[in-house]
């Protein structure tokens, strides 16, 4: 089963805080001791502490952050800097010609070396069109990570639907199971009190007692994969093996036929189906690609301007750098041998392989839509079937009881109705899963 997807309601999370009693995680969250929850308030659940749930919304954000960080890069940048200098008492020393006719005459002037703080202000801007495109990339980013997580959750909503009603299903036919070992253990015991009244064989105590054990390795059969089916349960709603969930609807609250009805009624349209969705966002991005590597021919256009002050500690110091600055840069690309040509290609091929895959997928879709409405349509009438099959099996074994209670059956008849009883109620509980995977798979893929 699929474990992941995050919004929960608030009268869920309110009912869930008032059925739980305190306890503690691995991890040291609060952990709950106990869990009362129906389907609905199982599926919020999972979708509020699921982990990989938790995962894809922060990959949401972590878009939007990438998002800002593009668009930022192209804003005004300010930069401040300060440094201090300091040359230890150090005096530079320059020869100079004194104006006299003897050539050689000349006279030094030495020149004090202060220490000296400068500090300065830079601000830029840079701007070209592959980050403008690129801004826009991240927005499509932005919308595939949102269909991602809806994915994620609608997954995560069908794979808890599936482990309830499987703990359910296996719950009702272990009562079912336990209320045919009561029958038969009466009639192992009354078998027995007539082998010891000389009115039975004993072959006939010990063909029923082959009953009973088979029906107790069945029963426990069946309370082992209870326990692996909650398991199950419990890792889609994160929370520790410790943890007591109680289910608190059966059955028939979770298997409505009005509900297949209507999932069989609904009109498919191909823009709700989220992997559609997620195409048309792959399209769309190959399509952005395409003029992103366009303006790798495109100029760079930059523009910055620069403060610096200087504060010599001492006398004497030359200021040789002017306070004021402005700088103003186009730069253009002029020969790359093909790198750029080829990168244009190579985009311009990827996005019909995207709207390729878009139109293949979109065929296929109402093909698929087709065939999940057929296996819905089966499943629900083999759930009839086998449902109206238990029940007979459940009437003839009553049947087979009775009349072997007054002399009126064989041991024979006794032990094909208890096998029939027990196929039937294997063949009921797959039907019921077969029925709920069918419901689930349709619903994931209109997106309900």
């Amino acid at each position: 089963m699929t474990a992941l997807v995050i919004s929960a309601t608030m009268a869920a999370e309110d009912h869930v805080m008032a059925a739980t009693k305190s306890g503690q995680k691995a991890d040291g969250e609060s952990a709950p001791a106990a869990l009362s929850l129906s389907l609905k308030e199982a599926q919020d659940y999972a979708v509020q502490q699921n982990r990989s749930l938790k995962n894809a919304s922060l990959a949401v954000q972590e878009a939007y952050a990438a998002r800002w960080q593009t668009i930022a890069s192209m804003l005004p940048q300010v930069d401040g800097s300060y440094s201090y200098s300091n040359y230890l008492g150090y005096t530079a020393s320059m020869s100079m010609p004194t104006g006299m006719p003897a050539p050689n005459d000349t006279r030094t002037i030495d020149i004090n070396m202060p220490n000296v703080g400068a500090w300065g202000i830079t601000a830029s801007v840079g701007l070209n069109g592959q980050g403008i495109v690129g801004a826009l990339l991240n927005n499509i980013a932005i919308e595939m990570k949102k269909i991602s997580l809806e994915q994620s959750e609608t997954q995560l909503r069908g794979s808890v639907m599936s482990a309830y009603v499987s703990v359910l299903a296996l719950q009702s036919i272990t009562e079912l199971l336990d209320s045919s070992l009561v029958n038969i253990q009466d009639l192992e015991i009354m078998t027995q009190h007539a082998v010891e009244a000389g009115a039975a064989e004993q072959t006939s105590a010990d063909q029923i007692r082959v009953r009973v054990n088979t029906l107790k390795n069945s029963i426990n059969a069946q309370k082992r994969t209870i326990e692996l089916a909650i398991n199950s349960l419990k890792v889609l709603l994160d929370v520790p093996v410790e943890t007591e969930l109680i289910l608190t609807e059966n059955i028939d609250d979770v298997l409505s036929p009005d509900r297949v009805m209507t999932l069989l009624s609904e009109n498919f349209s191909v823009e709700n189906n989220l992997n559609y969705q997620l195409l048309q966002k792959q399209v769309e991005l190959a399509n952005r690609n395409v003029h992103m590597a366009g303006w790798a021919y495109g100029p760079t256009v930059a523009l910055a301007y620069s403060y610096t002050d200087q504060h010599y500690y001492g006398e004497g110091g030359m200021r040789m750098t002017p306070p004021n600055v402005i700088q103003v840069s186009v730069k253009m690309p002029l020969w790359s041998s093909g790198k750029r040509a080829a990168g244009v290609v190579e985009k311009k091929i990827a996005y019909e392989e995207a709207k390729n895959t878009l139109s293949e997928t979109t065929d296929n879709l109402a093909i698929q839509y087709r065939q999940l409405c057929f296996d819905l349509t089966n499943a629900y009438e083999t759930y009839l079937n086998e449902k109206d099959n238990i029940e007979v099996a459940k009437r003839v074994f009553a049947s087979a009881t009775n009349k072997y209670k007054y002399g009126a059956s064989s041991n024979m008849e006794l032990t094909n109705a208890s096998n029939d009883l027990i196929n039937a109620q294997s063949s009921y509980v797959q039907a019921m899963l077969t029925l709920v995977n069918a419901q689930v798979e349709l619903e994931i893929f209109l997106n309900n």
